[in-house]
């Protein structure tokens, strides 16, 4: 990777005394040159033929030469051209100095890379002013240079990385499909986004999430440099870089976005193995101080000219494919296809329409019943979103919540939920119903925002509705990662006076020892355990959460009930709350109150065996 560092000549530093090669075959010439430059506070090496001069300057690496032309073995003017092609002699000034004075010989001295020509007898009481005055011109056109090559550098390569950024990645996708289509072979985008990075940044500090990505660079081009050619964008523009410079190319486009771009691809497969070997090495675990997160990419992949004969087209197909991983999932690869493309346009049209519902009263809240095992009354019912569309008709949630999060609406959405909760509450209250709990479900989006209890707590304020009322429900997997942090979020909110309930438990990975530490009150079955009750597996784990929630104390309440097989099951395991079809669809909040009129308790009676 390239230095961010800019680089300081030594003839810069305080105190430095600039390093002169002389090099004459007389040796009077290069006595009183030394004299000369010594004066001056200058250090001397001398040189006494050519070939000399070439060892010399190779190995003392001066910062101005003075160069005689005529010399036994080696011209001048062929010891100036030799400098001239070493990378550490481009800019070195050169001083040139012959008996011969013609328009000729001095055109033949600059032809061959010399600086400045002198003719003898040389002037020996000004030859310090000059080579004090080529110094500082070298000096000021070297530092221009490194700022023009800082410039240059920040423009191509992205600061933190190093690696190739956004701009040096467009260009060299563009040079490389322009090749692949001189030649007629194929290439391939990955478009790489790692998974839940915003959270982990957030958990760890912005300072650990950089040097995160700063690791994330490294695997990614050590893992990539093992077996296949990688070739950074230079300063070179794309006509003049070589064809043989291409291979496989790695760009950081921003934030947590990476590309690779694997030039001249024979078969599918080779495309399949560089992604399997991204996505092993990025998700091993990084070491950061204490942390040790784990960052799964989801890489999405496209194949030119299959999959876009121009890079914009490339991009924007690699792109829909990686969300396409994300959404099956994350910590996979996919390959575009047609049907992503048209996924994708409806995923788009749906987040427009979803923003416009919202602006404009096309959702409206359900509410599904909860009924005590004890007592056979609804006691709580848990509040659901619906999208009435005026062309679709009813809009699932299955298909608009995920979208919604995707494009973080959600916390929009959320936030509507909570004020239409607290209106519906504060209407029941006026007519004179108890007040019933209702449990709302917080996205791992909106429980992921910093100030969650705050905003909670001002919503309380404002809204007038008593905590007790409201319930919570997180899911698993959004409170055990980064269960250290979030065990003190979940205290902050229990601290205002509403319950929160453990939402899907069973699916996640819960270690039993947070779990004891979670101020939490509800622990929520599963609906897929509940519908899978008939199987030995099925009811073991149903079996196991009742036994847990009953050590920890915790209100538990199954989800998802159908048929009357389920409700004999749960009710003789003493399950506290039921909810599901069997005893009501999603009703509308005109409907609550002869619902809250209801009792169950015949029904809860009838599946109890005898």
């Amino acid at each position: 990777m390239l230095s961010t560092r800019p680089v300081m000549s030594t003839n810069d530093l305080p105190g430095y005394r600039a390093k002169i090669l002389v090099a004459d075959d007389d040796q009077n010439v290069r006595l009183l040159t030394r004299q000369c430059l010594e004066a001056e506070g200058m250090a001397v090496v001398e040189a006494a033929n050519g070939p000399q001069a070439i060892d010399v300057f190779v190995r003392e690496r001066p910062d101005l030469v003075f160069l005689d032309v005529e010399m036994p073995g080696m011209t001048g003017l062929e010891v100036c051209r030799r400098i001239r092609q070493m990378p550490q002699g481009e800019s070195i000034p050169i001083m040139i100095v012959t008996g011969s004075d013609d328009r000729q010989s001095i055109d033949q001295g600059f032809e061959a890379g010399a600086t400045q020509y002198k003719t003898k007898p040389v002037n020996w009481s000004l030859l310090g002013r000059d080579v004090q005055y080529m110094l500082r011109a070298s000096n000021a056109f070297n530092a221009l240079k490194r700022q023009e090559d800082r410039l240059r550098y920040l423009a191509y390569y992205d600061p933190l990385t190093s690696l190739p950024n956004r701009r040096s990645f467009n260009e060299q996708l563009n040079r490389i499909l322009k090749r692949a289509q001189r030649h007629k072979t194929s290439a391939a985008l990955l478009f790489i986004d790692l998974d839940h990075f915003k959270r982990i940044n957030d958990s760890i500090g912005h300072s650990r999430g950089d040097r995160l990505l700063v690791e994330i660079a490294k695997r990614l081009t050590m893992e990539l440099r093992e077996d296949d050619a990688i070739n950074y964008f230079t300063e070179q523009s794309a006509e003049e870089t070589t064809e043989s410079e291409v291979g496989t190319e790695i760009a950081r486009l921003g934030g947590d976005e990476f590309t690779v771009v694997l030039s001249d691809v024979e078969d599918i497969s080779d495309v399949e193995v560089v992604a399997m070997r991204i996505l092993n090495t990025l998700s091993e675990p990084i070491a950061l101080q204490s942390h040790n997160p784990v960052v799964t990419p989801s890489i999405g992949i496209a194949i030119y000219p299959h999959d876009g004969e121009d890079p914009d087209t490339l991009v924007r197909n690699a792109d829909t494919a990686m969300y396409v991983a994300k959404a099956e999932g994350r910590a996979c690869f996919r390959f575009y296809d047609e049907e992503m493309n048209a996924r994708a346009v409806e995923l788009l049209k749906m987040e427009e329409e979803l923003r416009h519902a919202m602006r404009h009263n096309q959702l409206e809240l359900r509410y599904q019943p909860q009924v005590d095992t004890k007592t056979g009354k609804v006691v709580s019912m848990e509040a659901l979103v619906r999208w009435k569309h005026p062309e679709r008709g009813m809009v699932s949630p299955v298909e608009f919540i995920p979208v919604a999060e995707r494009t973080g609406q959600i916390i929009e959405l959320g936030e509507w939920v909570m004020q239409e909760v607290a209106r519906h509450c504060l209407y029941w209250e006026t007519i004179g119903l108890d007040q019933f709990r209702i449990c709302v479900n917080i996205s791992p989006l909106q429980f992921n925002q910093t100030n969650l209890p705050q905003w909670i707590e001002g919503f309380l304020g404002q809204s007038g509705l008593a905590p007790h009322r409201l319930e919570l429900e997180l899911t698993e997997s959004a409170i055990m990662n980064d269960a250290e942090t979030n065990i003190a979020k979940l205290r902050e909110l229990k601290a205002l006076g509403l319950d929160l309930a453990v939402d899907d438990f069973g699916t996640g990975y819960s270690s039993l020892s947070y779990l004891k530490r979670f101020p939490i009150d509800t622990l929520k079955i599963d609906q897929s355990f509940v519908a899978d009750l008939d199987s030995p597996d099925g009811a073991a784990i149903v079996d196991a959460i009742l036994a847990l929630a009953q050590t920890l104390n915790l209100r538990v309440i199954a989800e998802g009930i159908e048929d009357e097989h389920q409700l004999t099951y749960l009710v003789d395991r003493k399950c506290d709350l039921l909810q599901g079809f069997y005893f009501a669809q999603p009703l509308y909040p005109e409907d609550v109150p002869d619902m809250l009129r209801q009792n169950f308790t015949s029904e809860l009676a009838a599946s109890v065996p005898a």
